[in-house]
């Protein structure tokens, strides 16, 4: 009897993921047998329903088979359709006991997303990423287009693994947002999607009453293309008078800003509007690190640049406008420019007029000035 070679195609990953390669679980099969045919009609069947009844009873007669891990995720495929999610997590534990599957691994993960469960998430997510790093961690370049295929499709599914993780922690409550970022970092800690939970996660663990973990967290995120982290730990550095690092922090943050990608599904506006954002606390973390320098041209520079997009967040502005003051109070006064002189004294009088603990001594320094100028 005439054996045959499975080349079957399984399901891929819709949306935000996008998964163009095929994955295809190759194995001699022969249709003359009982566990054979029950392949081959497999194979061949569009309708999940039709699927599903194929792939319970072939698991039920032959759960040891070398198919029996395609055949598990061909079930939770359908089970999927169906949104049976339950059902597709039972299957793929059975199917994991007897050796892991990327492929059914992979719809135990969507099945967790789908159901919200953070725990199942955890689990899969995991285990679709070590499946899938099997196969991309391989030294041996792909022999064929078919091998470029799966290779490709690992990688993204590995990267499916990511976001799963990363879209549960946006709809999650503080303490459980935490929890999965934290699995994140661990699991991959340059994941293209950590710049984009960074802000929410840092506010997560504020809110779980976790705060001291905050700084620590941004100093080891700060890497790669996480600009937000490297404000995160540029932040904490000024508040801990570490100002080389403060400069080098936002430095790096200005320089990633600048050549970063748009993100698909961003309007151009919008991430315009981001970009400003990112670049002016930038700009602000450079400033307020040269000034602790008493580099005071090029900390007039990048707060003056700060300044519009700063403005919202009104403490941070009046401390931006008092370091102005100083900066251009500092660079003017041996020169006896009173022009640059009286710059420094609108900044100075400007952080005054705000609320807060810069008020006090913003007040003092204007009319110190003020009187160097003879009033006027």
């Amino acid at each position: 009897m005439k054996s045959y070679v499975a080349g079957l195609i399984l399901l891929v990953a819709p949306g935000v993921v996008s998964l163009t390669a095929q994955e295809k679980q190759n194995f001699v099969f022969n249709p003359g047998t009982p566990e054979g045919q029950i392949l081959q009609s497999l194979g061949q069947e569009t309708e999940d329903a039709k699927k599903i009844s194929l792939a319970q009873d072939f698991l039920a007669k032959y759960p040891k088979n070398e198919a029996a891990g395609w055949v598990a995720a061909q079930l939770e495929s359908g089970l999927l359709a169906e949104k049976d999610n339950d059902k597709v997590l039972e299957v793929a534990e059975a199917a994991y006991a007897n050796g892991p599957d990327m492929d059914a691994a992979y719809f135990a993960l969507k099945a967790a997303v789908a159901k919200e469960d953070i725990a199942q998430a955890k689990k899969w997510s995991a285990r679709t990423s070590e499946a899938a790093r099997k196969i991309t961690a391989s030294s041996k370049a792909p022999a064929d287009d078919e091998g470029k295929q799966q290779l490709e499709y690992a990688k993204q599914v590995d990267a499916y693994s990511e976001y799963a993780l990363y879209v549960l922690a946006l709809k999650a409550q503080p303490k459980d947002e935490a929890d999965l970022v934290d699995t994140l970092i661990k699991q991959n800690p340059k994941s293209q999607y950590l710049p984009q939970v960074a802000n929410s996660y840092f506010a997560a663990l504020g809110k779980a009453g976790e705060g001291a973990k905050v700084c620590p967290a941004a100093e080891k995120m700060a890497v790669d293309k996480n600009a937000e982290a490297m404000l995160a730990a540029a932040d904490c550095n000024w508040r801990g008078n570490h100002a080389e690092r403060v400069v080098a922090l936002a430095g790096k943050a200005a320089e990633t800003v600048n050549t970063r990608t748009k993100p698909e599904g961003v309007s151009d506006s919008d991430y315009a509007t981001q970009k400003a954002a990112l670049l002016g606390s930038a700009n602000f973390y450079t400033g307020v690190g040269l000034t602790m320098q008493m580099r005071y041209g090029p900390a007039n520079k990048a707060l003056r640049a700060a300044l519009p997009t700063i403005k919202a967040n009104q403490q941070l502005y009046a401390i931006a406008l008092f370091d102005l003051g100083l900066a251009n109070y500092s660079l003017a006064k041996p020169l006896g420019d009173k022009a640059q002189m009286r710059q420094g004294l609108q900044f100075f009088q400007q952080s005054a007029e705000i609320s807060g603990p810069m008020q006090d001594q913003a007040s003092r320094n204007a009319k110190l000035v003020l009187t160097e100028l003879g009033g006027k």
